[in-house]
C-alpha cells in the first residue's frame, strides 16, 4: 500500500477498508444524470437489480468494480452437477460470468478429490444481471466473486428445500485466531487449489486459516500471496476472480502487497488475542454520516443497458 506516513489518519483507513473484501481502489464511473431513465432516477440500484431473474441477453462481460458495478450476459451456475451444487436457490444468485462458472466447476473437480469431499457447495455468486444486492454483500457485483462453503459435501442430491435449511459449519476457534477441529488437510488443499489457478485475484478467509495455512505449506509458497484475512468468512471462503483478459471497462482490484501476507496475518491473529486500545474519540469531530445506497448515477454507464436488454 506504499508509505502512509504524513497521511491524515481518515485517508490512511479509508484505504485499508478500499483494499479488503467489499470494495477496492476504482476509477469513479464517469454517468451524467441525463443518461440514466427517468423510471431509474431516484431509486436504490438494488431494487432494480435485485429484482431481475434472468442474464441480459448480450455478450458476456463485467463493467465497474466488485463493489460498484454490473455483468451483462451472465450465465448460470447448473443447480447441481457432478461435483457441486448450488446452494439458497431461493436467492437466484448463482449467476455470474462464464469464467467464474468454469471456474467453480473446476474447483470443484479437485475438491472431490480430497478425501471427505464429493465437490463443493456453492453459496452466493452474482445476481442475474450482477450489481448491488439486496442484502448480505457489498461486493459480488461484476460477476466474478463465489463463496465456497468450508462443509465438505457429503451429499450432492440435496432438494431444493434442504439446500435452504442446512447450513455451513465454522472452521474459526478464539474469535477467528485459530482453526478448530473441523478444520482439515483438505480444506488446506481446496483453498490452496483455488489459489493456484491463474485466474484468481484474492481469496478471503478468517485470519487464523491464513496463519495455519502459513504453517502447513510446503515447497513453493508463491500461491498464499492470495489468500487474504479478512473478517467473518469461517463458514465460507470466498474467492474472487481477475478481470478477464480483454474486457473494457472492468476493473481490477489492487494486487496484493509482495510476499506471502503471513506476516500480516499474524498481525490480525495478534490483534484478536491482544486487542490494541481503541483510539481516542473527537468530541469536535462530526457525526459519521450514514453510507447511502447506490444508484444508477453511482454505476458505469453501461449498467443501463443491462438492465434494459430482454
Amino acid at each position: 500500500m506504499g508509505n502512509t506516513l504524513g497521511k491524515p489518519l481518515a485517508l490512511i483507513i479509508a484505504t485499508l477498508v478500499l483494499v479488503g473484501c467489499g470494495a477496492q481502489p476504482e476509477r469513479e464511473p464517469s454517468v451524467s444524470t441525463k443518461s440514466v431513465p427517468a423510471a431509474m432516477r431516484g431509486v436504490e440500484a438494488r431494487q432494480l437489480f435485485g429484482g431481475q431473474s434472468q442474464g441480459s441477453a448480450q455478450t458476456s462481460r463485467p463493467y465497474g468494480g466488485y463493489a460498484k458495478g454490473c455483468v451483462a450476459g451472465a450465465v448460470q451456475l447448473p443447480e447441481t452437477g457432478p461435483t457441486w451444487q448450488a446452494m439458497r436457490l431461493s436467492r437466484n444468485r448463482n449467476w455470474g460470468h462464464p469464467e467464474l462458472v468454469d471456474f467453480i466447476q473446476t474447483l470443484s473437480r479437485k475438491a472431490a478429490q480430497q478425501p471427505g469431499w464429493n465437490g463443493v457447495y456453492v453459496g452466493d455468486m452474482s445476481q442475474p444481471r450482477g450489481g448491488p444486492m439486496t442484502s448480505g454483500h457489498r461486493s459480488h457485483q461484476i460477476g466474478l466473486d463465489a463463496d465456497i462453503w468450508m462443509l465438505p459435501p457429503d451429499n450432492l442430491g440435496l432438494s431444493r428445500r434442504a439446500r435452504e435449511n442446512i447450513s455451513s459449519i465454522s472452521m474459526r476457534r478464539n474469535k477467528g485466531a485459530y482453526t478448530n477441529a473441523n478444520w482439515t488437510r483438505a480444506h488446506h488443499n481446496v483453498i490452496k487449489a483455488a489459489a493456484q489457478d491463474p485466474r484468481v485475484a484474492r481469496i478471503f478467509v478468517f485470519p487464523g486459516a491464513k496463519v495455519q495455512m502459513c504453517k502447513d505449506a510446503t515447497g513453493d509458497r508463491s500461491w498464499l500471496r492470495k489468500i487474504r484475512p479478512w473478517w467473518g468468512h469461517h463458514y465460507h471462503f470466498h474467492v474472487r476472480l481477475k478481470c478477464p483478459k480483454g474486457t473494457k471497462g472492468c476493473v481490477n482490484q489492487a494486487p496484493p502487497p509482495a510476499g506471502d501476507g503471513c506476516a500480516d496475518a499474524q498481525k490480525w491473529v495478534n490483534d484478536i488475542l491482544n486487542p490494541p486500545p481503541p483510539r481516542p474519540v473527537d468530541p469536535n469531530a462530526p457525526a459519521p454520516k450514514p453510507r447511502r445506497e447506490l444508484t444508477m448515477n453511482d454505476l458505469p454507464q453501461q449498467c443501463v443497458s443491462v438492465l434494459q436488454s430482454r
